[in-house]
């Protein structure tokens, strides 16, 4: 069939319509084509860091840096200018840092953002082309040529006049005095061109550094393009990626054998905890506990009157989330806790579980926030085959969800106004993320500093979203990750996927409902390895009461500890025989004097010709502090083997000298070449930690 032609009014572009070929029939487009000729000739995608499209915030911390990369390009020859640009989310003031280009073949671009405060902040991309680097370009490579650049030249001169007009009326800078300092400079380069004649004398003077210089800090922006998307930062204070947690039951901190424990005993072992290091105190839930299907010792369901039921059936008649059980002590004896740990460089975490014993004011109260079962009676927890008589689930999506959303809100909000700045969340994953993600963000608006731990052992997509929707750290599988090869992969997955930009591991070797069969019965040197392990392949990593007593004794065939203190009071020793107090004292030392062990994606693990002996390593990006760590994964038998430092990444010459300095004993030797031999044994030093200096330098 022949094809058809319309006449188009006079001006206006002409297109083929109702065209068939070979049996398709073509429509007539819609679009104009000022529509295709006003978007941008400029590309900007590939933009890094971003999650998930921009949905979610990037995570850093104040005083941290982010490297922001895109892939931007143009039709054409023409070079191009880029810049980052942030703001606080709470502004509209911009101001940008340059990017440069980082691989030319693939038209990467690079700049690099500080965050000095604790807040929100947005960024974007914006590129332009740099008019007068092309004409420069373009003049060299004529001059180069031989070619006559007469007019070129005036081209040019034509943009500095250009500039000085646009920057003699731009009365918003941040800097009047280099304004000013740029003014004379293209009033003298216009002067003295006009008084030279000489093609390569006027070549030389619009050709200086300086000149250049001052035009790339006065581009017309008026063609410029802006990426489509603004970008969220959330900068967190350090704490939130760095730190030492001591997770405590406080009813089972009094000296004395069957007695409750309260504030006042928390806070006289304050010294001892300190003495070891941590800096956050961690508290189990403090309010009162439910008596209606209290569970007994070992978690049976049958309660006796002397047996004190789990922390985790918050509230009875007593009080609900803001009520304080009163064997622990007043609301002034928690605030004296808080306050003598602050003046010990120590401070406070809740543990915040959003549910409820059946005795709890809530249920009547505001029933409507809770299901009830077809009989009448409320429905309890479960995560089937486990029964969960004790407690009751929040209904987050009822009919009153937005007074329950408030309430939640309004707790987190009662317990930072008492000096609380963080929260470990009881299984978040069992609630509502968008709960989630609205109330870290309406905490925040109020208590910027405020930190919330995710407590989700769950399957990973659900892991990731929590860390996305606000939550600030996050348990991990670390818990059960054991040989060389599963540690390595995880961990990698952790540090050098798009997830070190949102995700924060905090480690911890156990928890009050998990002890990994690994220490079943396990001797002290297990209990050494994963503490290690804990306390050096992340900044932030914690332990439960008890842990460094090494209580090795599980309920057989569970990944539970036997008479479990969820359930019990107790009493300890806390410097009986076999403990590992000073060795996680001298831990936290080293890692409070080395930089490079309180930062997270700089892990990198290293050759090891034994697969038992695990050697990894940690820099700062300046390669001013090193450390590199081999420890035995053998808790029964020695270990030997040749390591392999990375000399390439130390800046050490091949077959060079470097001076170590091995911290847990004190030795101090030369190493030569990257090869090193070591010995590692349960009964002695199952770790070496190297501090590296180098002496030939690449």
């Amino acid at each position: 069939m022949d094809s058809a032609r319309r006449i188009k009014p006079k001006g206006t572009p002409v297109f083929r319509t109702d065209v068939t070929t070979k049996g398709f029939i073509m429509k007539e487009t819609k679009h104009h084509v000022m529509d295709f000729s006003a978007s941008s000739p400029i590309t900007i995608e590939d933009v890094y860091p971003e999650i998930d499209s921009g949905r979610f915030a990037v995570k850093r911390e104040v005083g941290d840096t982010m490297d922001v990369y895109a892939t931007i390009f143009k039709d054409g020859h023409d070079l191009l200018s880029a810049v980052v640009m942030c703001r606080r989310a709470d502004s509209q003031e911009w101001w940008e840092v340059p990017m440069v280009q980082v691989n030319e073949g693939e038209q990467r671009w690079g700049g690099t953002l500080y965050f000095w405060e604790n807040t929100r902040y947005v960024y974007t991309i914006e590129a332009w082309v740099d008019e007068y680097g092309t004409w420069v370009d373009g003049l060299i490579k004529k001059l180069d040529a031989g070619q006559q650049v007469g007019v070129e030249l005036e081209e040019g001169a034509r943009m500095i006049r250009k500039t000085l007009q646009r920057v003699e009326n731009d009365n918003d800078v941040r800097d009047p005095e280099a304004q000013r300092l740029d003014i004379d400079l293209f009033r003298e380069v216009l002067d003295v061109y006009g008084k030279l004649e000489d093609q390569y004398e006027v070549a030389q003077l619009l050709l200086d550094d300086g000149l250049i210089s001052a035009m790339a800090r006065w581009p017309d922006k008026e063609k410029a393009y802006r990426y489509d998307r603004e970008l969220e930062v959330w900068v967190d204070r350090e704490r939130a990626r760095f730190g030492a947690w001591y997770e405590m039951f406080p009813r089972n901190q009094s000296e004395e054998w069957g007695k409750h424990g309260t504030f006042k005993d928390c806070e006289r072992r304050l010294p001892d905890i300190q003495a070891m290091g941590f800096d956050v105190l961690y508290l189990l839930p403090i309010h009162p506990i439910g008596r209606i299907h209290r569970k007994g010792k070992n978690n049976t369901l049958v309660a006796y009157d002397d047996d004190v039921g789990s922390p985790y059936a918050v509230g009875s008649y007593e009080g609900g989330h803001t009520a304080i059980h009163p064997e622990l002590g007043t609301l002034d004896d928690f605030r004296s806790l808080v306050h003598k740990a602050q003046e010990l460089d120590m401070e406070v975490a809740l543990d915040f579980a959003i549910q409820c014993a059946p005795d709890h004011p809530w249920i009547k109260e505001h029933p409507e926030w809770f299901s009830f079962r077809p009989d009448g009676t409320i429905k309890y927890a479960e995560n089937p085959p486990k029964k969960y008589q004790d407690i009751v689930n929040v209904d987050f999506y009822c009919e009153q969800s937005e007074s329950l959303w408030f309430e939640l809100r309004d707790t987190f909000l009662y317990w930072a106004n008492e000096g609380v700045r963080i929260f470990r969340v009881d299984n978040p994953h069992t609630k509502s993320v968008p709960f989630w993600e609205w109330v870290i963000r309406e905490v925040q608006s109020v208590y910027p500093d405020t930190l919330f731990l995710a407590e989700a052992f769950t399957k990973p997509p659900m892991m990731k979203m929590l860390a996305k929707v606000g939550f600030s750290q996050s348990y991990t599988y670390f818990t059960w990750r054991e040989s060389r090869y599963e540690l390595e992969k995880y961990f990698k997955e952790l540090t050098t996927t798009e997830m070190k930009e949102y995700y924060r591991p905090n480690l911890f070797p156990t928890t009050p409902d998990i002890m990994p069969m690994y220490l079943h019965g396990a001797p002290r040197s297990a209990f050494i390895i994963r503490f290690i392990l804990a306390a050096t392949l992340s900044p932030s990593y914690g332990i439960l009461n008890g842990y460094e007593l090494c209580e090795n004794d599980g309920i057989p065939g569970r990944e539970e500890y036997n008479n479990s203190e969820k359930y019990e009071i107790r009493q300890r020793d806390w410097n009986a025989w076999g403990n590992i107090k000073d060795l996680i004292a001298q831990i936290n030392w080293i890692r409070g004097e080395n930089y490079a062990l309180q930062l997270y994606e700089n892990l990198r693990f290293y050759g090891s010709e034994n697969e038992n002996i695990m050697f990894y390593g940690k820099m700062t990006e300046d390669k001013s502090n090193m450390i590199f760590v081999a420890l035995s994964l053998d808790a029964y038998h020695g270990q030997a083997g040749h390591i392999y430092f990375p000399t390439d990444e130390m800046n050490v010459a091949p077959g060079g000298r470097f001076w170590v300095e091995e911290l847990m004993s004190g030795r101090e030797f030369e190493v030569r070449g990257s090869e090193f031999w070591v010995n590692l044994y349960p009964a002695g030093n199952q770790v070496e930690i190297y501090r590296v200096h180098p002496i030939d330098w690449a």
